[in-house]
């Protein structure tokens, strides 16, 4: 399969399987979109009157391109066939029911009263609580007993508000650091925050401790104060920021990320990073919405529209920020041309409910945040392990190739098949798709891609 756009100037032509990127000036550009269909004498024919007014575009020429696109295509760099829908039901079955990352609910509970939260104010739908030592051990030892041989294991401390149980965090750091090395294991802590209750011991200990750290910002004060409010209805964006640029700064700028949410107040979420970027923040993220359609914070059709054209303009200035130095990370840019993510993960996607699950504070198991509180997702709990075997299951079959939807996308292999949980939000089934969702992500690839490419030619 091959995608082919046009983008800052670019003419991208993108062959899906074999993940082979090539920039083509014009006429390569519209041999390469009639070759699988047309004859070659057509393709002479139809471009010859095309490029009439063209001197350097001759009978000649168009089939010196003909016979680069058909080197290319032997090669395997253009229309590489599809051969790995038979592999994608059995990818997941080898892995076995190896654990490797777990979100630890430490705090269903929050300081911050934000409307838009799909956590319902980090209560998940049901009744506040916090994660005792004693249920956040169990879940560590958990993790270890069913992680086979993996050395490295994943923590994300996630709310509600975690600081809000920072003691708890701390001692399961602790009793983390304290039995890893017996069992052969390295455990990678990520902390997500609000920043309300950063202070210089938080800023210590996570500097020390965790490999990442996630702070939520929605961008200019007005936007961020607009639904990122405490419970009294004041705006939030005053307290953390000082505190973020602290924390920030004693990290050395580095293994973080700025993770905000644009709605239908802010679809030019561009001015929303720039930003963050003014404020001296270089690692970024901005995430849409993801609400009931009938929501107030949701994105429109139009929205979706401006959103996209915003994407290219953040792409834009990204490479002007590089060329004069100061360059900007955006998460859903970062992806890697020559080597990037193994076709096991292409095609397998995040593992939820399978290699990655959610704790709740008082220990029962689900595929991943997004679906803690619903109760038919509920796949067992950390005494007993996954009891919910046909659920495993379920998950497991969810993959790149597991929606006919997907089928003819181009981005399949970048998206992996998409996030069960907004699926199963948007349709009622992990096997559905979100198509706005779906949208924004072929753009931000498209984007992406455009950013490397503009990268090479300039080399």
């Amino acid at each position: 399969m091959v995608h082919q756009y046009k983008l800052n100037g670019y003419n991208i032509v993108l062959d899906t399987c074999s993940g082979s990127v090539h920039a083509v000036d014009e006429v390569a550009y519209d041999v390469i979109e009639m070759f699988p269909e047309a004859e070659e004498a057509e393709i002479i024919r139809v471009l010859s009157e095309k490029y009439a007014d063209r001197a350097d575009v001759t009978p000649e020429d168009l089939q010196l391109c003909i016979d680069d696109v058909k080197a290319l295509n032997d090669a395997g760099k253009l229309y590489t066939a599809d051969n790995y829908g038979d592999m994608a039901g059995t990818l997941k079955e080898r892995s076995g029911n190896v654990i490797k990352a777990l979100c630890l609910h430490v705090a269903h509970t929050c300081n911050l009263n934000c409307s838009y939260c799909f956590a319902s104010q980090g209560k998940y739908h049901g009744d506040r609580a916090i994660m005792s030592f004693e249920v956040g051990k169990r879940a560590l030892d958990f993790l270890m007993e069913n992680s086979g041989t993996r050395r490295n294991l994943e923590v994300d401390f996630f709310g509600g508000e975690p600081l809000m149980n920072w003691d708890v965090v701390k001692q399961l750091v602790e009793y983390a650091r304290s039995v890893e090395k017996e069992h052969k294991k390295n455990f990678r802590f990520t902390l997500t925050t609000n920043g309300m209750l950063i202070d210089d011991e938080v800023i210590d200990f996570c500097n020390r401790e965790m490999s990442n750290v996630v702070l939520s910002l929605d961008g200019r004060q007005e936007i961020h104060d607009r639904l990122r409010v405490d419970y009294a209805g004041h705006g939030s964006y005053e307290k953390i920021v000082p505190k973020f640029q602290k924390l920030v700064e004693a990290r050395g700028g580095k293994n973080y990320y700025m993770r905000g949410t644009f709605t239908h107040a802010n679809p030019d979420f561009t001015n929303d990073v720039f930003h963050m970027a003014d404020l001296g923040f270089t690692e970024l993220s901005m995430e849409p919405v993801v609400c009931a359609p009938g929501d107030p914070a949701a994105l429109t059709p139009e929205d979706l529209e401006i959103v996209k054209e915003q994407y290219e303009i953040l792409a834009g200035d990204m490479l002007r920020r590089e060329e004069e130095g100061k360059p900007i990370t955006f998460y859903h840019y970062m992806i890697d041309l020559t080597g990037g993510p193994c076709i096991y993960k292409r095609i397998s996607g995040c593992g939820s409910g399978t290699e990655y699950m959610a704790v709740t504070p008082w220990g029962d198991l689900y595929p991943c945040h997004q679906f803690v509180g619903e109760e038919k997702y509920k796949l067992g709990d950390i005494y007993n392990g996954v009891t919910n075997d046909p659920l495993r299951e379920e998950f497991r079959a969810c993959n790149a190739y597991a929606r006919p939807e997907c089928k003819e996308c181009w981005a399949k292999l970048y998206c992996s098949g998409g996030c069960a949980a907004n699926a199963y939000h948007a349709s009622g089934t992990i096997r559905g798709i979100y198509e706005p969702g779906c949208e924004l992500f072929r753009k931000r690839i498209e984007c992406a891609i455009m950013i490397q490419v503009a990268k090479a030619v300039k080399k």
